[in-house]
C-alpha cells in the first residue's frame, strides 16, 4: 500500500480484507469487480494483505486440470479488520459530525439573509 493516500488505501484493504472473509474463494478478478478498481491494483493489494500476514493463500484442485486458490484471513488478518473497522467508524463520525456544522452555519448564513 502506498503512503500517497493511506486511507484510501486503508479503506481498500479492509473493503478487500471483508470481501475475502465473506468468500475466500473470490478470484482476483471478481475481487477486483467487487472492489471497483483494477486486477493489478488488486493482485497488489493481496500481495501486501498477504505479505504483512493478515491473508494466507491456500491451493485446491478445483478440477485435475486447474489450480484454484482460497484467500483465507489469519487470525491476524482477522483482528486487523476490526481494527480497521474500528478506525474507519471514527473516520465517518468525526466527517458527519464536520457536515452537521457546516450545514448549521450555512443555514445560519440562509437566516441571516
Amino acid at each position: 500500500m502506498t503512503k500517497a493516500n493511506p486511507s484510501l488505501d486503508e479503506a481498500l484493504a479492509l473493503k478487500a480484507l471483508e470481501a475475502l472473509e465473506s468468500d475466500p474463494n473470490l478470484t482476483q478478478r471478481a475481487l477486483a469487480v467487487e472492489l471497483g478498481v483494477s486486477l493489478g491494483k488488486t493482485n497488489y493489494c493481496l500481495r501486501a494483505l498477504i505479505d504483512k500476514g493478515l491473508v494466507k493463500l491456500q491451493n485446491f484442485q478445483q478440477n485435475p486440470k486447474k489450480l484454484k486458490y482460497a484467500y483465507l484471513l489469519t487470525p491476524q488478518g482477522i483482528e486487523e479488520k476490526t481494527r480497521m473497522t474500528w478506525h474507519f467508524l471514527r473516520r465517518k463520525e468525526a466527517e458527519y459530525e464536520a457536515l452537521q456544522r457546516e450545514i448549521e452555519e450555512l443555514r445560519a448564513k440562509v437566516r441571516q439573509n
